[in-house]
């Protein structure tokens, strides 16, 4: 009997193992697909969404939004708590109303920062810089200035 059970887990192992079909809920690198940003940020960035919809009413999700060097997003807050992991080149953070470099902490791949409900941020890309955000849903941009809004022009 025991032989019997360990030649069956030997053949599931073997099979489990030598499965080469990817999952809806697990990605390596190669399998993120990326698009366009939304409108209510710069043009030029990349988005790819992992899990859920951060659009929806409600829910979790997980993106991760790629930058070009020297890519800002623009004074601004969001109604719900934010978690940013660096994933790979340096985000810049500065915190208030205003956009001021001088003010701006370096955060290296690796780094991992949330901001809670209605802190006024802002960023930089030093670098081509990819980050992974995550929380509830919808995401919204709040711009301290409304003419910073992209989508609004």
């Amino acid at each position: 009997m025991k032989r019997l059970r360990f030649l069956l887990f030997a053949v599931l192992s073997t099979l489990l193992m030598g499965q080469t079909t990817t999952t809806h809920n697990a990605f390596k690198p190669g399998d993120v697909t990326w698009g366009p940003a939304p409108p209510f940020v710069q043009p030029g960035a990349q988005i790819a969404v992992l899990e859920g919809d951060p659009m929806a009413s409600s829910g979790d999700f997980t993106i991760r939004f790629k930058m070009p060097a020297g890519y800002k997003v623009a004074p601004h807050w969001h109604p719900k708590r934010e978690n940013v992991t660096v994933l790979s080149g340096t985000l810049k953070v500065g915190m208030g109303d205003k956009f001021d470099e001088s003010k701006m902490m370096d955060f290296p791949a690796g780094s991992f920062a949330y901001l809670d409900p209605e802190m006024h941020h802002y960023v930089e890309a030093a670098g081509e810089t990819v980050v992974q955000i995550h929380g509830m849903s919808p995401v919204m941009f709040n711009y301290i200035n409304p003419a910073d809004d992209p989508s609004k022009k």
